[in-house]
């Protein structure tokens, strides 16, 4: 992708105006570009953060571990100066420049949440788990089921084809497994477990009568090359970007796409202050931004505009357009704005060794794990909480790292860290968080930004339904392995008890059917200003249990196949 940099623009473009504006080049921002474009549509591409470019931007991809000064590990100091990142797992020196500064953009922290962030071109689809799985209807029809919240827009027959559609761009690679709670999909080849999951997975299904199953993770990374795409090459170093664009990223897959069609214009360093609406048309007209690097504000103009910055930052922006009409923001009539948040929650998980397998190993480090899918609250299984959990896990033996105690120093403990260790397997739980209403966000009016904007105070927490699952998940997850045949199986506790550790963001801008309760239509428009678009985490009405990329992905295809449909016609 080389050649797309004349399509980065340096600020110095006279033209204003465009047919369509994207807030935001992460996973869902780049699918929107990339449609709208395709469909004839001149787009404005702005993200607050620097670029990075494909291949010649992953700078740190090719390094060796002995080539940092840390080894890659993240030193004391740095918690100081990430003290939000400094608490998730994904800290490294490595690709710390991925993430936000966030001494320059802080929040306030009414109840604790992690909020990780990555302010570039690409977003978090260059840091993504790349996990990829699709909802069924037991998702989609839940709330109104269980009279929880509101009920969800659409069902799963509304969004399989563009399931399809995004499945078959993206590439997913995975096993097709007939599970009516896991629906399957258009997969690549699936990656391939090693013995010992074999094994386990085998074991688990016999034991609980094909009631549990675990399979290989249907992942972004494909096992088939695509055009401009290598094949994911098991090196395990999707965090620094791929040079071989292994998974799928805005930077490998979207924007490429995008460039090609001659219609898009990318602008970073351009932080979006608040959309400009037009009390006359009762549309949006355009947005107002900052420049990151000059702090000069400047307006775009649009037809349509879709508002992709994240989960929690397009609800900053709603909120922050406020209007004498709207004086909680642009979408706030309902009273819903920037509730209703979620997250998944990891209350722990077990782990423990595998014996039997000490002449087996398995090639390279594959960049993928295990799933069981939920089953709780499914097929007549009924428990003391509502929704239910998966695991993501693997197996793997001990590494050179390990500390053998009987062998501590000389040419033996040499060449015992030479030979592979233990087999061990381990899983942990990913947990549906309802949606309460009194999970929210708001402006803080006291706390500003480098740039003199307020920022965003978060006040959200799990409760009794999430720390009733977390029961469940800790125990059964000690249950399955001992079932497999793993030996002293223990439990570990990951979830920190606040949210934001999955960094699944979710709500804050929900979908309905009612424009008195929610702030979007079933086409993700906002339904006080139509010509607007929010197709992120903001717009989830409910948070399943499986990873959500690949559903914004889908809805962000099919909103822009509507916007662009309504605009021939004249009705937006």
């Amino acid at each position: 992708m080389s050649d797309s940099t004349a399509n980065i623009n340096n600020k110095s473009v006279a033209n204003h105006t465009y047919d369509a504006i994207v807030i935001g080049s992460g996973i869902s921002g780049g699918w929107a570009a990339k449609e709208l474009t395709e469909k004839g549509l001149k787009t404005l591409l702005l993200e607050r953060g620097r670029n990075i470019e494909h291949v010649k931007g992953y700078v740190n991809a090719n390094k060796a571990p002995w080539e940092f000064p840390h080894r890659g590990e993240s030193p004391i100091a740095l918690s100081s100066v990430y003290p939000i990142l400094a608490r998730n797992d994904a800290m490294n020196e490595v690709n710390l420049e991925y993430w936000v500064n966030e001494k320059e953009s802080p929040y306030t922290e009414v109840k604790k949440f992690n909020w990780i962030r990555g302010y570039h071109v690409g977003g978090r689809s260059l840091m993504w788990g790349r996990q990829s799985y699709r909802w069924s209807d037991f998702d989609y029809e839940a709330n109104i089921k269980e009279g929880i919240a509101i009920d969800w827009p659409i069902r799963y027959k509304d969004i399989a084809p563009w399931y399809d559609h995004v499945e078959r761009f993206a590439g997913i690679s995975g096993s097709l497994e007939g599970m009516a709670q896991l629906p399957d999909g258009q997969y690549m080849p699936p990656m391939e477990m090693n013995c010992v999951e074999k094994d386990v997975a085998s074991r688990i299904k016999e034991h609980y009568k094909d009631s549990r199953r675990m399979i290989i993770g249907r992942t972004a990374n494909i096992t088939v090359p695509l055009p401009g795409r290598t094949n994911c090459q098991y090196r395990n170093k999707c965090a620094l970007g791929c040079p071989f664009g292994g998974y799928f990223s805005t930077q490998s897959s979207t924007l490429p796409a995008a460039v090609a069609t001659g219609n898009l214009t990318v602008r970073p360093w351009s932080i979006v202050k608040h959309i400009i609406y037009d009390k006359d048309t009762k549309k949006a007209k355009g947005v107002e931004i900052i420049d990151a690097e000059n702090n000069q504000t400047y307006e775009y103009y649009a037809k349509i505009i879709f508002v992709n910055a994240s989960t929690l930052n397009s609800a900053w922006i709603l909120m922050n357009s406020a209007t004498d009409i709207w004086p909680d923001g642009l979408g706030s009539s309902s009273g819903e704005l920037g509730h209703n948040i979620m997250d998944h929650h990891m209350s722990g998980g077990a782990a423990g060794h595998v014996e039997g397998y000490e002449d087996k190993y398995y090639f390279g480090r594959r960049a993928n794990g295990v799933y069981i899918p939920r089953y709780r609250n499914l097929f007549g299984d009924k428990r003391n909480y509502l929704r239910g959990f998966g695991y993501q896990g693997s197996a793997g033996r001990g590494d050179w790292s390990r500390d053998i105690a009987e062998l501590n120093i000389g040419a033996a403990y040499k060449d015992a860290l030479s030979e592979p260790g233990h087999w061990g397997m381990g899983m942990v739980g990913f947990g549906e968080v309802l949606p309460y209403h009194d999970n929210k966000i708001s402006l803080d009016k006291n706390t500003k930004d480098k740039w003199g904007l307020n920022v965003l105070a978060i006040d959200a927490e799990f409760k009794d339904n999430e720390k009733k699952m977390a029961v469940d998940m800790q125990n059964d997850a000690i249950e399955i392995l001992t079932a497999a045949g793993v030996k002293n199986a223990k439990p570990f506790f990951r979830d920190s008890g606040y949210l934001g550790g999955a960094i699944h963001e979710m709500g804050s801008a929900r979908m309905g059917n009612d424009p008195k309760t929610s702030v979007l239509n079933k086409w993700n428009q906002v339904w006080d200003a139509q010509n607007v678009f929010v197709t992120d985490g903001s717009c989830m009405v409910s948070s399943a249990c499986q990873n959500p990329s690949l559903t914004y992905m889908a809805l962000t295809a099919r909103a822009a196949d509507h916007a662009v449909s309504e605009l021939k016609k004249g009705s937006i």
